[in-house]
């Protein structure tokens, strides 16, 4: 693999859909069960607020270069986890990368279209329907708590029913003019408080919002 595309995996690590395996290699993270119940989202958007370009690609992600393969809190904050909800466009994109399943922590794929999973995910994935309120009894029931919330739509449907609590948005220093936004309509305002703000490869600022 090229140092371009190592580049490109590790930031698109940051977007929607969520690329996983970071820099193309295979992680195996200590995942500690955190009974606080706690919904978190990390992604990456444009200046101008956009999650994808005009024609759903990535590529933009990596153009501040990132020679050392710095993965921007990613491992940090994938710690913190024990379940991941992603929609259905994050699964098959995640599906069809050239690499090894990433994650050792159960994934749930939030999806009224999907049928079934292929038989290979099957002991990995589990199809879930439903409002997000009913996704997180499930969920909540089967004993994950500290759920990473994963995929445009899927953010976008949690925050309708104001249920999340912490955004890590990474903002990459490029405007790209139109494209797919990572926020929607909301019937409500809804107010966050910084919690901190850091700046990786002298370009690209990462804060964390919580909720208030």
């Amino acid at each position: 693999m090229s140092t371009e595309d190592s580049s490109l995996r590790t930031l698109r690590k940051l977007s929607v859909p969520s690329f996983f395996g970071i820099s193309g290699k295979n992680y195996s993270f200590t995942f500690m069960q955190a009974k606080e119940k706690q919904n978190l989202v990390f992604i990456a958007q444009s200046l101008d607020g956009y999650i994808a370009d005009k024609k759903g690609g990535l590529d933009w992600l990596f153009s501040t270069p990132n020679p050392e393969q710095i993965d921007m809190g990613y491992t940090k904050f994938i710690n913190r986890v024990d379940a991941i909800v992603m929609g259905r466009t994050t699964f098959e994109t995640v599906s069809n990368f050239d690499c090894d399943w990433p994650y050792t922590v159960p994934v749930f794929v939030l999806s009224n279209r999907l049928e079934s999973i292929d038989p290979e995910y099957q002991d990995k994935v589990e199809l879930i329907k439903g409002s997000p309120t009913e996704v997180l009894k499930t969920i909540h029931q089967k004993g994950h708590y500290s759920l990473y919330i994963d995929g445009g739509q899927v953010i976008q449907s949690f925050l309708k029913e104001d249920l999340i609590d912490e955004i890590i948005l990474t903002t990459i220093p490029i405007l790209l003019g139109g494209g797919h936004s990572l926020f929607g309509n909301l019937e409500n305002e809804m107010a966050f408080n910084l919690h901190k703000s850091e700046i990786f490869l002298d370009a690209i600022v990462q804060s964390t919002y919580r909720r208030k």
